[in-house]
């Protein structure tokens, strides 16, 4: 048997769509909560696709997501929103926030985007890509379970806390990147622990400190920052930007992603929309540059790993681990 299932966008987004359709919640945001597992996969971020359909389920049933999550948006400033996601999903306390926003931002010059209770938003691209679609400049910024020691320390306190830019370039797909503020993201741990892989062994640290290949011994201790101390520094601006912000629950505060125990996570997001000033000559400025970065030998722009994944699932589909597509056509299966 193969390893893996061959499915298209459209029959990924169905059979996603009804398994969260069989775990009741509601088709707007079942619909909403698929297609961006879908889109992540689609960039080939397997930590946030499919590896975490179980697990949302798992969350909902338990009463950890609140599946009737009453969404409300408040003005508190002519270009400031918060998002109360009322511990529910956080794809449609997005949806919402990106809705309210992004017209804000056309006509005020820029839009700021704050959501509070909120809990795993998977692939920030996914979200700055519709910011710059809109011909906005974008910026998120999220935080997560605790992770990542502060530097020097031993135990975690910040969560791996990803950061993600986006800008709108002229007849062709905005400039998108996005980074986990660990070496990886943590989702990549956990996709391996479940597919029974060793990572590598400059990835994460054990309980005492030590690197380690085994993914559970990953998962229990702490995430390797990037850039040393700088990385830490970033996570705590983040924190401050997603969690003290917002008034969402801090990365030591909030419970796990993957576990169906514990109450809501109540994790903050933060997004950022900017509108260039056409009179500025912003959209040639950026092509210049971005053209001095294509020309030089051996430098490629951020994300094109991810175009070309997108790329290849829109003409191929997607090989998903066999594992998951039948989880998850048990789910919708009613088993």
């Amino acid at each position: 048997m193969s390893d893996t299932v061959s499915l298209s966008l459209t029959e990924a987004q169905d059979l996603l769509t009804a398994a969260f359709l069989a775990a009741d919640l509601p088709p707007p945001v079942a619909t909403s909560v698929a297609q961006a597992l879908v889109a992540a996969e689609a960039e080939g971020q397997a930590g946030h696709g499919f590896s975490r359909v179980a697990d949302y389920v798992a969350q909902v049933r338990s009463g950890k997501v609140n599946r009737t999550a009453n969404i409300r948006v408040t003005e508190r400033g002519a270009a400031s929103l918060l998002v109360d996601a009322d511990c529910g999903f956080a794809y449609p306390a997005l949806d919402a926030a990106l809705d309210h926003g992004l017209p804000v931002a056309q006509a005020q010059g820029i839009a700021i985007m704050a959501i509070t209770n909120s809990h795993h938003c998977g692939a920030l691209s996914v979200q700055v890509d519709r910011i710059a679609r809109a011909g906005l400049i974008g910026m998120m910024v999220a935080n997560a379970p605790k992770a990542i020691a502060p530097w020097g320390a031993a135990a975690p306190l910040f969560g791996t806390n990803p950061i993600a830019f986006s800008a709108p370039r002229d007849g062709t797909d905005p400039l998108v990147i996005d980074l986990s503020l660990s070496k990886v993201a943590r989702g990549k741990v956990m996709n391996a622990a479940k597919s029974g892989k060793t990572i590598p062994d400059d990835w994460a640290l054990d309980t005492d400190g030590n690197p380690t290949t085994d993914p559970h011994a990953a998962l229990a201790g702490t995430m390797v920052p990037i850039g040393g101390a700088k990385g830490t520094s970033l996570a705590l601006m983040v924190e401050i930007l997603a969690a003290v912000f917002t008034g969402a629950a801090m990365s030591h505060e909030a419970s796990s992603f993957f576990s169906a125990d514990g109450p809501p996570p109540r994790v903050g997001q933060t997004l950022i929309a900017i509108c260039p000033d056409p009179a500025s000559g912003f959209a040639a400025r950026l092509e210049s540059l971005l053209g001095q970065i294509e020309g030089m030998e051996g430098a490629r722009l951020p994300g094109t790993r991810r175009l070309a994944a997108l790329d290849r699932a829109r003409a191929a589909g997607l090989d998903v681990p066999a594992a998951y597509v039948t989880q998850a056509r048990e789910i919708a299966d009613g088993r």
